[in-house]
């Protein structure tokens, strides 16, 4: 079970917009002890946030309509002591700094079950995380420098080839493929 914030709150909000995904990890979450409500979109998930922040959110990074990283920063804005987890399909480290450089508590990849959740909304924030069982190949380590370098220069396709002195063609294949293992 959760610990309950300090008023004994437990409200969560879930936004994604893969609905089956989202009703199901609010099901589960349900069962946990959260009180849950659910948004589609970024738009919507705005909207909630600024109505009435929540003490726990599970954010999907890249929406439909925009950037989850958005509903992150209000959620931080409004309620500066919630707990914010941030998902995502497209795990790198240059997302995953980036989120927690705007106030998300912990970053998890897709396919992530109402457990994970849970642990990284609950866990204690002194925990240190156990080493990779299998940790990143040297293709890994070169894709999620690009990303890093992509997301710095603010997704600009034409400055991030430039500083990695790379073919900006080139760099735009990189970008579509996923991620190496």
């Amino acid at each position: 079970m959760p610990e309950p914030k300090e008023n004994g709150e437990m409200s969560l909000l879930i936004v994604d917009d893969d609905k089956p995904f989202l009703q199901r990890l609010a099901r589960a979450m349900e069962s946990r002890g959260y009180s849950v409500d659910t948004a589609d979109s970024v738009a919507d998930g705005l909207r909630k946030a600024e109505s009435t922040p929540p003490t726990y959110a599970v954010v999907d990074m890249r929406l439909e309509d925009g950037n989850g990283l958005d509903v992150v920063e209000l959620i931080r804005k409004r309620r500066p002591d919630s707990r914010i987890v941030v998902l995502t399909g497209y795990g790198n480290i240059a997302t995953a700094v980036t989120a927690v450089k705007l106030g998300a508590f912990d970053y998890l990849a897709k396919p992530a079950d109402a457990d994970d959740v849970h642990f990284a909304l609950t866990r204690d924030p002194s925990e240190k995380a156990a080493p990779p069982e299998n940790p990143m190949s040297a293709d890994r380590v070169r894709w999620e420098h690009i990303q890093r370098v992509y997301e710095l220069c603010d997704r600009n396709v034409s400055e991030t080839a430039r500083r990695l002195n790379m073919h900006r063609r080139t760099l735009q294949r990189i970008l579509a493929k996923r991620a190496p293992r």
